[in-house]
């Protein structure tokens, strides 16, 4: 199932998810730091939506209360609360 996302607080712009089952099948972002979002991209394919969420709630960025794996992780919640 696709889901998109608009973070708020940070560079990126947009989440892109593909989700089954339960598990990340891929994200897409746009705007953010690139390498850096290709690479956590690519270590969620694959991962249980709860474990994503739990490993990257929380983190911050810099001066920043939220970072984007932190609202990868809202964006995840809010993926689940919409299909509960």
């Amino acid at each position: 199932m696709h889901y998109s996302y608009r973070p708020r607080g940070v560079c990126s712009q947009k989440f892109d998810f593909e989700l089954e089952d339960g598990k990340i099948v891929s994200l897409a972002v746009t705007g953010g730091c690139d390498g850096n979002l290709k690479g956590i991209s690519k270590l969620l394919v694959g991962m249980e939506i709860d474990e994503a969420v739990r490993r990257m709630e929380g983190i911050e960025c810099g001066f920043k209360k939220t970072s984007c794996p932190d609202q990868i992780a809202k964006a995840l919640k809010a993926f689940r609360a919409e299909h509960a």
